[in-house]
């Protein structure tokens, strides 16, 4: 019977296949540092930030894609292809409506002030809203749309939420002298 022929468990063949292999030193081992937990620090108290997203005209359908007047659609195009990685995220998942607004606010007042060129928005699809697209993914869609700093934003992925979540691409501030 040939070697080839016996079912050899794989634990024996990894044996087999390194048993010529010198161990690096432990000096010469690489230790991976572990990836740091992300922390969203709360907004600052002070100054108050304005609530000036509306409501009102948000209708019953979320917007696909949005691109502020004046730019290139080639914008959204590479937004939609990743060009600019998201930077930051937030989740409004289990948010009532006055609360993902007020964070998505201050979440994007934030962003704009730290010079984040992208961050992703994660508003959930919606599907216990019997047939329609869920209220917050409608809402926070428009109020992005209202939003100064917004110039476009686009479904995410599908490995990164899909129609949950927007990429969102913002204004950057010149750099200060």
């Amino acid at each position: 019977m040939s070697h080839r022929n016996k079912l050899v468990p794989d634990a024996d063949v990894f044996r087999e296949a390194v048993k010529d292999v010198t161990p690096l030193k432990p000096c010469d081992r690489f230790t991976p540092a572990p990836k740091p937990v992300k922390v969203h620090q709360p907004f600052p108290p002070s100054p108050p930030i304005p609530d000036t997203l509306s409501d009102h005209g948000a209708g019953d359908c979320a917007l696909d894609e949005f691109l502020r007047d004046g730019l290139n659609r080639m914008t959204l195009r590479k937004l939609r292809r990743g060009a600019w990685p998201p930077q930051d995220e937030i989740d409004l998942h289990g948010l009532n409506s006055d609360e993902a607004r007020k964070l998505l606010e201050g979440f994007l007042h934030q962003a704009t002030g730290r010079g984040l060129r992208c961050v992703m928005v994660i508003h959930g699809k919606g599907w216990r809203s019997e047939g329609r697209e869920g209220i917050l993914k409608v809402r926070t869609r428009h109020w992005l749309a209202q939003h100064a700093q917004v110039l476009a934003f686009c479904d995410a992925p599908a490995n990164a939420g899909g129609g949950g979540a927007v990429r969102v691409l913002l204004k950057v501030a010149p750099p200060r002298a």
